[in-house]
């Protein structure tokens, strides 16, 4: 994921800030709980094709939260 483009892209539910996850391929949003799949390096930000993270997915971005995200 081109880290300049994260760096424009933002949650379409919450406007907040996304990560992008390079293992499921997805863009996450903490604040909205949601996992935003990245299909042929293309984001797709449609609340209806996002997942919903789990409690523990949650509590493991919290806990990596202080280690910089894995931009690329």
């Amino acid at each position: 994921m081109d880290t300049k483009l994260l760096e424009l892209l933002v949650c379409p539910v919450t406007k907040g800030p996304l990560s992008y996850d390079r293992d499921k391929a997805e863009l996450v949003s903490r604040s909205a709980r949601l996992a935003y799949p990245v299909r042929d390096g293309i984001p797709i930000l449609l609340e209806n094709e996002a997942r919903t993270l789990t409690d523990d997915e949650i509590d493991a971005l919290h806990s990596s939260s202080s280690k910089p995200a894995d931009l690329g």
